[in-house]
């Protein structure tokens, strides 16, 4: 017999108990960065592979992995607080008793400790965050209103399934920093919480789905792959790093092991939506585009 909304979440919930962090205390942030180090494993950064890496000097990579990871933490922060939005909108339509209830605001409890950790490990590695100006910041106020039942939950894969299966590929890279791993570490450990969370709900709505529902969540999911991509390639990083923050971009956009590593990332999360029915011709399309699909 299948669970109930309720009984996954009480199942979350139970998990939450056994395995949650905090990062204030469980991570050590008086420990000295290792100078040798990257801040990110280098088949992740985004120009890895490209003649403009090989054209590089060390410390011009690891400057360069700096900036990226603070590019990531910063859409990380950002992101995980339209979540927080869009879930305590949620939770004004349901019974404040329930698993579910109380497993939402487990989850925003996580999430806000994420955007804590963020915080702390880009002024840890002293780097400066990239934060949304002009459009770009009022695009992002204005997307609780435009992300609305399912959608709410399609964002959530997107902005956290995709990282956390970049996360995992490299956990143990003995190249990287030991605080940025560990940071890592207990990203994904609570994100598998929330992605299984966020996947059972939009698997039960995808049967009562109107055919106008079905298509806005088709178009959306379409419109996510670019807005995805753009934010990983930030041109505004690379010239913190000392290149040439267009001409980098161009690089990174067209590089085969970006598309590749992205396309790795974006792989578990693409055979879902094409499971419920949520990936129509037009988004295929543009995820193979935009590097999300081979």
């Amino acid at each position: 017999m299948a669970s109930t909304a309720g009984e996954v979440a009480g199942r979350l919930l139970a998990g939450s108990v056994k395995r949650s962090y905090d990062p204030v205390v469980d991570m050590d942030w008086d420990a000295p960065l290792d100078p040798d180090k990257l801040f990110l494993p280098p088949e992740v950064v985004t120009l890895y592979a490209t003649p403009l890496w090989e054209a590089m000097s060390a410390s011009t990579r690891r400057e360069l992995s700096r900036q990226e990871l603070a590019n990531v933490l910063s859409a990380g922060i950002w992101f995980e607080n339209l979540l927080n939005r869009l879930l305590l909108r949620e939770l004004m339509k349901t019974d404040p008793t329930s698993h579910w209830s109380h497993y939402t605001l487990t989850e925003m409890g996580d999430e806000c400790r994420h955007m804590m950790m963020f915080g702390k490990l880009i002024d840890r590695i002293g780097a400066r965050p990239f934060w949304p100006r002009g459009a770009g910041r009022l695009a992002v106020m204005a997307l609780p209103l435009v992300l609305r039942g399912s959608m709410v939950w399609v964002a959530a894969l997107v902005g956290e399934e995709i990282f956390d299966a970049l996360q995992r590929r490299t956990l143990d890279d003995p190249q990287l920093q030991p605080l940025v791993s560990r940071a890592m570490r207990i990203h994904v450990t609570e994100e598998a919480r929330h992605i299984g969370f966020a996947r059972d709900l939009l698997a039960r709505r995808v049967g009562d789905m109107s055919r106008l529902e079905r298509a806005y969540t088709r178009a959306c999911v379409a419109v996510a792959a670019p807005i995805f991509r753009n934010l990983l390639v930030n041109w505004h990083m690379y010239e913190r790093a000392g290149l040439d923050g267009r001409a980098a971009k161009r690089a990174a956009l067209a590089s085969p092991h970006s598309r590749r590593t992205l396309g790795a990332g974006a792989a578990g999360l693409a055979s879902f939506l094409r499971a419920q029915g949520l990936m129509g011709p037009i988004g295929e399309q543009v995820w193979r585009r935009t590097g999300f699909l081979s």
